[in-house]
Order: C-alpha cells, then sequence, then structure tokens
C-alpha cells in the first residue's frame, strides 16, 4: 500500500524520512496516533485468551521510568553524599 498507510514496524530505514513527512502533527493527528498505539498495546498484551502478567509489568516499568525521570532534578539535589 501507499507509505503513508504503512505501520511503523513495516516501514524501511531509508523510508523513514519520506514517512515522517507525511504523517499529521496536529492535535487531531497525534491524539489519533496515541489512540492507534494504545489500542493495538491492549489488543496485543491485555485483551487475550491467556494473558500473563507481561502486560501490566510493562505499564508499571514505563510509570516508573516515567516517574523517576519527572523526578530526577529533586532527586539529584537531595541525594546522601558522604561529605557535605
Amino acid at each position: 500500500g501507499p507509505l503513508g498507510e504503512r505501520p511503523l514496524l513495516e516501514v524501511r530505514l531509508g523510508e523513514l524520512h519520506t514517512w515522517i513527512s507525511t504523517c499529521s502533527f496536529s492535535p487531531q493527528g497525534l491524539l489519533g496516533a496515541v489512540q492507534r498505539a494504545w489500542s493495538s498495546y491492549c489488543a496485543k498484551y491485555i485483551h487475550v485468551r491467556q494473558g500473563g502478567p507481561a502486560g501490566i509489568s510493562m505499564l508499571l516499568a514505563g510509570y516508573c521510568l516515567l516517574s523517576y525521570g519527572w523526578n530526577y532534578q529533586h532527586f539529584k539535589r537531595h541525594r546522601w553524599r558522604k561529605y557535605h
């Protein structure tokens, strides 16, 4: 199919710049991209017949990394040091 309709995993490395230029970066386009990513994540890891802990553990790990990234400046200022 056309390059703009292909998912990211089916785009070759040489076509990546052209594929990105076909994407819509408007608020509505970005919201649609987030919704498509969430629905594909749920279809692959959450809404399965015999699911394991992988889907939920990835969400928790992502939250931990995101939370650490948001609070890094706070942690950096208040870490314990041997010499003050």
